[in-house]
């Protein structure tokens, strides 16, 4: 089947959203303005719990967008997000913002899904990044992104392209969707031992000034110790990875991913893998992760372990909790950006040392679920590799899908 040289132009309509007036953004209500946020660098939508602009003044119909529609990011808010597309995950959530394209297309001649995939590919980012304005920040339009050259394969090719690559996007999702149960699971079970204090026989267990017998109120450095060791650049560094601030992840147990060791420049501290990341620099950001491998980081960060092995999990998670997040900003410096020490700072803080043989009993049972949620790190990324390998060769026509038979889903069906 041949496919054919064009341009967007005449087969895609972008249209731009609306100016949301600033003084009517809040952090709870019905509905929420997407912003370039809401898209991941390589692309798709994300919800931001937690940093949602939730929206409390009346709005124009029409800017409420529908559950699988296309929209753009026509700002680069941030690095690589300029022409990252997403497809709107639900109803009558979600306001169309400015700077948001809503792209609309010719049915008989594009596929939404396949378009989707054609924006994130690196072929046609770059060609809306070359084509963009600003210098600081950079700007698309509709009539730029009008302009972007690809080869169009016939309709039911592009079903095929997108229908491959959708199944890997599911596993993917699928996987992510896993580990935030086991995340939230492993959260509740420390929730209900520490701190509703109904760990096994608490019934017959006798309380003193509050918790068990036996257990002790102690500053943080009796059960944990910051553990990074200075080091410089160089390829001693080689069987690491970069693991610096930025791409920590926000609220969850795994780092977004990783650079080569050769990234890393100045102020390096290395780490190992099990040890406790702790977010130092911004700590209201709660990046506080389990490094899935050997590596390097900076000073902006805690490399936290603990001093007894038994105490692994509920270490973990007691630096995990908002609690710790909010002792951390209380002590900061600077208000910028704000950062805190460890050193008559961190170590300092007040946690609840429950005895040994109950955090032995605790660490058995959750200390399997972190690892499980350690080996996904790389599970993911090989997924999101391959589709990402896939999508480059199937979006420009090197791998042949002619002749592949293949079920269409029920949405997919004409």
């Amino acid at each position: 089947m041949k496919w054919r040289e064009t341009t967007l132009e005449n087969i895609i309509y972008i249209k731009h959203g609306y100016a949301f007036k600033g003084e009517y953004f809040a952090k709870e209500g019905e509905v929420i303005v997407v912003t370039p946020g809401n898209f991941n660098e390589s692309g798709g939508f994300r919800i931001r719990i937690g940093k949602e602009k939730f929206y409390t003044h009346s709005y124009p119909e029409e800017y409420l967008l529908k559950k699988n529609d296309l929209v753009v990011a026509m700002t680069e808010q941030g690095e690589g997000l300029l022409g990252s597309a997403g497809l709107v995950p639900a109803d009558s959530i979600f306001l169309h913002n400015q700077r948001i394209g809503l792209v609309s297309v010719d049915e008989k001649l594009l596929y939404k899904n396949f378009l989707y995939y054609l924006f994130n590919s690196n072929y046609i980012r770059q060609q809306i990044r070359n084509t963009s304005s600003g210098s600081k920040v950079r700007h698309t339009s509709p009539k730029r992104i009008y302009g972007v050259k690809f080869y169009l394969p016939p309709l039911l090719i592009q079903k095929k392209i997108a229908a491959i690559l959708t199944a890997y996007d599911n596993i993917i999702e699928n996987n992510d969707r896993r580990i935030s149960l086991l995340e939230r699971s492993v959260q509740e079970i420390y929730n209900e031992w520490f701190v509703r204090m109904r760990f096994p026989n608490y019934e017959n267990t006798k309380f003193e000034k509050g918790i068990p017998y036996g257990w002790d109120i102690v500053e943080l450095k009796k059960i944990a110790s910051e553990s990074s060791n200075s080091t410089k650049t160089g390829d001693h560094l080689s069987d690491r990875k970069y693991l610096p601030l930025d791409i920590i992840s926000s609220k969850k147990f795994l780092p977004l991913g990783h650079y080569h060791y050769t990234d890393a420049k100045s102020s390096l501290i290395t780490f190992e893998k099990g040890e406790f990341i702790f977010g130092a620099m911004r700590p209201y950001q709660h990046k506080v992760v389990i490094a899935p491998f050997d590596g390097i980081t900076r000073t902006t960060c805690f490399v936290i372990k603990p001093i007894e092995k038994n105490y692994y999990s509920f270490l973990y998670l007691t630096l995990f909790k908002k609690t710790s997040i909010d002792y951390a900003m209380l002590i900061s410096n600077g208000s910028d950006r704000p950062y805190t020490v460890w050193k008559k700072g961190m170590e300092k803080m007040g946690v609840i040392k429950p005895d040994i043989l109950t955090a032995k009993k605790f660490n058995k049972i959750v200390e399997p679920m972190l690892n499980i949620i350690s080996e996904k790190y790389y599970a993911q990324r090989k997924l999101k590799s391959t589709r990402d390998k896939l999508s480059s060769r199937l979006i420009s026509g090197k791998l042949s899908v002619d002749d592949l038979d293949i079920k269409f889903p029920p949405s997919m069906e004409e």
